[in-house]
């Protein structure tokens, strides 16, 4: 980011992180280990015993924890069970495929499963980088010509995911704004709804692409706790959306009513792992202990939605059949 005149603010935006990360110490195997092992203890802390590892391969200058998962899964250490969604390198196109196909035979043991794939479509909102389908407002509420991000070609992004649903591949989108949204669903068409496909995120969907979850089979993988008023929301997100488009966000109330199979998430360590402040929000739309009004009641889940969307549902989208429900014969 730079001033008007041109100079370095200091702030670095989505893979410009790299200027300074590709500069960081190698964290070693040893340390790697350590961390895999006190992340799961914090989890398991909060209830948690299983998770989708979003980022399962090296992004903006961080290290590869595949090898550490598999590592564990095969000394006994793990557990936890583990999907990895390994990460799909932008930069290159179909040529990847077989070294991912690889990597799924190479990595997957035991409580670890490496047999998704996470495609970052687009970035967040408060720094524009979303991609919207009408352009971000300056601070003055006038349109610009900013309409955000779409880190893989629309038209790939199709060809992409035809050919990893058909190798048996879950594929995990990052799909923030409303045009990130619609590129992901465009995507999805015409795949096999069995390998449980979901866009991550979701603060702004078009209405015209709601009803499209249910109808395609991809569900809607939402991080409930953001849902809600702060500073981030009031300062750096409605006034760059507009009134009218702000109250899109978070349609997690739309989506249940259109039939959309909501399942739910943190994105630890971005915020809190801890899924019952999450489900306050999901039923809410405040933090607990907040004195800001609800945003956007209309939207909100009821409680029974939204234990199941943090309990059998996330274990739905893991293919975790035996888990996240109390019935004879599932796991404890």
């Amino acid at each position: 980011e730079r001033d008007r005149d041109g100079n370095p603010t200091g702030t670095l935006h989505e893979g410009a992180m790299t200027l300074v990360t590709d500069h960081v110490p190698v964290t070693d195997a040893a340390e790697m280990y350590r961390g895999l092992l006190a992340g799961q203890a914090y989890l398991h802390s909060f209830g948690v015993t299983s998770w989708q590892d979003a980022i399962v391969g090296s992004y903006a200058g961080s290290d590869d924890n595949g090898p550490t998962y598999a590592r564990a899964a095969r000394a006994g250490d793990l557990t936890a069970t583990v999907v990895g969604a390994l990460w799909w390198d932008r930069e290159r196109g179909l040529e990847q495929i077989p070294d991912l196909v690889a990597r799924r035979e190479e990595l997957s043991f035991g409580r670890f499963s490496a047999t998704t794939i996470k495609i970052m479509q687009d970035g967040v909102i408060e720094n524009g980088t979303a991609g919207v389908v009408e352009p971000y407002l300056d601070s003055s509420g006038h349109p610009t010509g900013n309409a955000g991000l779409s880190f893989v070609d629309p038209a790939g992004l199709r060809a992409y995911v035809a050919e990893l649903d058909a190798l048996g591949f879950q594929v995990h989108v990052h799909g923030l704004g409303d045009r990130g949204v619609r590129e992901a669903l465009d995507a999805f068409e015409g795949t096999n709804p069995d390998r449980r496909h979901h866009i991550a995120h979701l603060q702004l969907v078009h209405p015209d692409d709601v009803a499209r979850f249910a109808r395609l089979g991809v569900s809607a993988n939402i991080q409930a706790l953001w849902a809600c008023l702060d500073d981030q929301m009031v300062d750096l997100t409605i006034p760059f959306l507009g009134e009218s488009r702000a109250r899109r966000q978070y349609p997690f109330g739309d989506l249940h009513r259109a039939g959309a199979h909501i399942v739910a998430g943190s994105d630890w360590p971005v915020s809190t792992p801890d899924p019952l402040q999450a489900v306050h929000v999901a039923v809410n739309r405040v933090h607990h202990g907040s004195d800001l009004p609800p945003f956007l009641p209309e939207q909100a889940l009821d409680l029974a939605t939204a234990l199941t969307a943090y309990t059998a549902d996330s274990a739905y989208v893991n293919r975790l059949d035996d888990s996240g429900t109390l019935r004879p014969g599932n796991r404890a």
